[in-house]
């Protein structure tokens, strides 16, 4: 079998030829200790590039790829059977969702998978330079403005936006906001529209990593902020809307940290316990009335989004059980269980908390 850059890193490592190669690659001419390599066996060697951060250039796997299969890259359909995304079509064919955190890892894959399958997403970030790229990359629609103004593409007009038989079948929306503040809550709520079929609060932050003695109160405050204010004020403002509809689906992201204690700092630990809080209870509250609440718990992701000026003391307490993740996922996993929860394939399925975690949360 030859190998690619789609090639897992687990089948490069077996490989005769690539094995030694990805060991010369990583090891930088030393030592290599490939059990810190473990959850990532099962990834894209591709991916490395980005979670590296820069240390694996693209150009080193360009050249491994080149150099195992004697100079020629080979056809995709050389390459492995690492797991490939599946596209339902039509899933979400009529239906608005708005995706929080979409211009970038798991939101960007979240928001993609939705349009591709024929939804319509109000793609909601604070970076509007991702954001015009995700709109780039899922074809025209609309101009950001000054702060997300929809221009004409908050109108879906007679047929919906959808295009011809054969395109995408959906249309984003993007929106530059903040989900901590209340204006621009509103202006989310207002370019969805009078039909909200779907809310997926994905967009979140990571703390240091310190204990509570150590946490400042800048780090809580913030981390709070993000991670509970947001999903409650966003949840809230779309609740009327599916109430008048007697019908929705709200994904709200957690984490392991939610499920456990020694997988992040204080901050962050506390704040998607509340997230899995919120879940539960809003789930009881509305499920009578046709609205369905659930929440993923994702382990390590590959979103390259890494804490700065982490805890000495908290590093050395999790580090141990950190590294016995099992496995690191990429954001289109994520988005396959977070789709899959919003969808009708999930109607039996409220007041979840999904561990997408690869097994970690059964160890």
């Amino acid at each position: 079998m030859a190998l690619g850059a789609s090639s897992t890193v687990g089948e490069w490592l077996d490989h005769p030829e690539g094995g030694p190669a990805i060991r010369a690659l990583l090891g930088g001419g030393g030592d290599f200790d490939e059990s810190r390599l473990a959850p990532a066996r099962g990834l894209p060697l591709q991916q490395l590039v980005a979670l590296s951060q820069g240390q694996i250039p693209q150009e080193a796997v360009d050249q491994l790829v080149l150099a195992v299969n004697g100079g020629v890259v080979p056809a995709s359909s050389e390459s492995s059977g690492a797991w490939q995304e599946t596209i339902t079509r039509g899933r979400f064919d009529g239906r608005t969702v708005i995706v929080t955190g979409a211009a970038s890892g798991i939101g960007r894959a979240t928001a993609s998978r939705i349009v591709r399958e024929g939804g319509r997403v109000i793609a909601v970030d604070i970076s509007d330079i991702s954001l015009k790229s995700l709109a780039d990359e899922l074809g025209d629609s609309g101009d950001l403005g000054d702060s997300g103004d929809l221009g004409d593409s908050g109108d879906l007009g007679d047929s919906g936006g959808l295009g011809e038989p054969g395109d995408l079948g959906g249309l984003i929306v993007p929106v530059v906001a903040d989900i901590t503040v209340d204006a621009d809550i509103a202006r989310i709520v207002e370019a969805a529209g009078d039909r909200i079929d779907g809310l997926a609060n994905v967009a979140g932050i990571v703390d240091d990593f310190s204990p509570i003695h150590e946490t400042a109160d800048a780090i809580w405050d913030r981390v709070f902020a993000v991670n509970v204010d947001g999903v409650f004020k966003l949840s809230r403002a779309v609740i009327p809307s599916m109430l008048a509809a007697k019908r929705g689906s709200i994904v709200n992201v957690a984490s392991e940290a939610a499920l456990r204690g020694s997988a992040a700092g204080v901050a962050y630990t506390a704040s998607k316990h509340a997230v899995v809080g919120i879940t539960k209870n809003t789930a009881f509250m509305y499920g009578a009335s046709g609205i369905r609440v659930n929440a993923v718990a994702p382990g390590g992701v590959a979103t390259g989004m890494v804490p700065r000026n982490q805890s000495e003391f908290g590093l050395a307490r999790t580090g141990p059980l950190i590294r016995t993740i099992p496995s690191v996922a990429l954001p289109e996993h994520l988005a396959a269980s977070i789709t899959f929860l919003l969808s009708d394939d999930g109607i039996n399925l409220n007041g979840v908390i999904l561990p997408s975690d690869g097994g970690w949360s059964v160890q």
